[in-house]
């Protein structure tokens, strides 16, 4: 799953990536950069 990392501003594949569901019930991925380690987020659907 590719997400954007705001540390090295740009698109990197997600390490560790898990499916997550936020509080409104959609689905999203949760990650770490493989570069920097800093927590990657990705908002999906429904």
């Amino acid at each position: 799953m590719e997400a954007y990392c705001v540390k090295c501003k740009e698109k990197r594949e997600m390490k560790s990536a898990k499916e997550v569901t936020m509080k409104n019930g959609k689905k999203a991925m949760s990650g770490q950069c493989p570069e920097c380690g800093t927590k990657m987020f990705k908002i999906g659907g429904k």
